[in-house]
């Protein structure tokens, strides 16, 4: 059966007795409404809310009793197959996330990002791609908002619209111990405003293994191997690329790296990296709760308690603002080895994009920044997509010294953009301790 299966009309079996005036689609929606009911009236919100594996049994031999009788005292008889399909989208509206369950683990373990456009289409987008792709599945606009308040509730958030956008999280679950980062945009500022817009990233179950991004053609062996010296060796290291280019996803395999038994700590909004560490200490960066006293605790909060703890590393995922830059530089500056990502298409846009944060935050002067810039980062991991595949395009030592008031980019290893997609090639240029001829852009 499709996933459209479940959210559309089944066929009714031959031989039904149907009324001549029955339009099925009003009858699904009028038994669900009064299934739904009845369980909400027979089983109190909290066991609703977290019910055991016993409970769960039960309240779905309820449900799919009630769905029976539901249609007999309508004289209708849909057959088996439809009245166990309807039964378990109710049991996944009561108990579970509707329409998502269809494309979570353990339904469906190869999917890296859901999307849902405010018109109603769905888009899902595959382990190791990088584009969307739309499946056949049409959840009503109710559905979703089930959905989401069962999401948002137990969060204390609210999508309204005096609080249009919010950022959430999808929690870890046995089946998805990885959870997912989850942005929901209301009705009121996505035209045509049919449904809330959703975007759901889901984040890796385990961690991420080196071999894996080798496997698929991210990098060769031999650059990974400078990268494990650069990580068993403390080098404060900048990951950068793209919109969906893999940053997070290299930071995660690459701290595998790192020596047992260094403390360390890991700084987020929200948790994504997942590291195979008892010596890691997390810490999750939070928006303030509007409408109450809680305050915001920022990635910068983060970077500065961080330093207090002592760590041999420190890793802050992506650093987008100026004043977290400018926590991460000083703490990177100071003695401490680490590693961030950061959004930047190109070395030089890197440091362009610093100074324009750092700029705005502190008032500071390129020059002077550009000086942090080459004091704090000792190496520069250029991703980006080629032929719709994520590559490494550039790793590169930053010079100490800055060059017509410039930082330099010294190349240790570059992507050749000739190669053809199936058989990527990579030059070698220098070694990670050595590099010493300036990369001209």
């Amino acid at each position: 059966m499709s996933l459209a299966s479940f959210y559309s009309t089944p066929s009714v079996s031959s031989g039904a007795a149907v009324a001549p005036d029955a339009n099925m689609d009003e009858v699904r929606a009028a038994v669900t409404n009064e299934v739904i009911d009845d369980v909400n009236q027979t089983y109190p919100p909290a066991l609703l809310a977290n019910p055991s594996a016993e409970q769960r049994a039960a309240i779905g031999e309820r449900v799919a009793t009630q769905v029976a009788a539901a249609f007999r005292r309508r004289n209708l008889r849909p057959g088996p197959m439809y009245e166990n399909a309807l039964g378990s989208e109710i049991t996944r509206r009561l108990l579970g996330l509707g329409f998502l369950d269809l494309l979570l683990p353990p339904a469906r373990t190869d999917v890296s990002e859901i999307a849902v456009y405010s018109s109603g289409l769905i888009q899902i987008m595959r382990k190791g791609s990088v584009r969307f792709e739309t499946i056949d599945l049409h959840p009503e606009a109710g559905e979703v908002w089930r959905v989401l308040d069962r999401l948002l509730g137990p969060q204390n958030k609210t999508l309204n619209e005096v609080n249009p956008v919010v950022y959430a999280k999808l929690p870890p679950s046995p089946d998805n111990p990885g959870g997912g980062r989850l942005t929901v945009l209301h009705p009121a500022i996505v035209p045509p405003g049919r449904m809330p817009a959703i975007n759901l990233r889901l984040f890796e179950q385990k961690p991420v293994l080196p071999e894996w991004l080798i496997e698929r053609g991210a990098l060769p062996a031999e650059m990974m191997d400078d990268l494990r010296a650069a990580m068993q060796s403390g080098k404060r290291l900048l990951v950068c690329g793209g919109t969906r280019t893999g940053k997070t996803t290299m930071l995660s395999a690459l701290c595998n790296f790192l020596p047992e038994g260094w403390r360390i700590v890991k700084i987020e909004d929200p948790e994504e990296i997942w590291i195979d560490r008892t010596t890691v200490q997390s810490f999750e960066a939070r928006p303030k709760a509007i409408g109450t006293e809680v305050a915001a605790v920022t990635l910068a909060d983060g970077v500065k308690v961080a330093m207090r703890l002592s760590p041999d590393f420190l890793i802050v995922g992506e650093a987008r603002s100026g004043d977290a830059l400018e926590a991460l530089f000083s703490a990177m500056t100071t003695g401490h080895s680490g590693a961030s990502t950061f959004h930047a298409e190109s070395p030089r846009d890197t440091v362009e994009r610093v100074i324009t944060e750092m700029g705005m935050h502190s008032q500071a002067r390129p020059a002077e920044i550009s000086r942090t810039f080459a004091s704090a980062i000792d190496l520069h991991l250029q991703i980006g997509i080629r032929h719709d595949k994520r590559r490494v395009i550039s790793f590169s030592a930053v010079g100490k010294d800055l060059k017509d008031g410039k930082v330099v980019f010294l190349p240790i290893w570059k992507y050749d953009e000739s190669s053809p997609v199936d058989a990527p090639r990579w030059t070698k240029l220098g070694d990670i301790n050595s590099a010493t001829e300036p990369e001209h852009e």
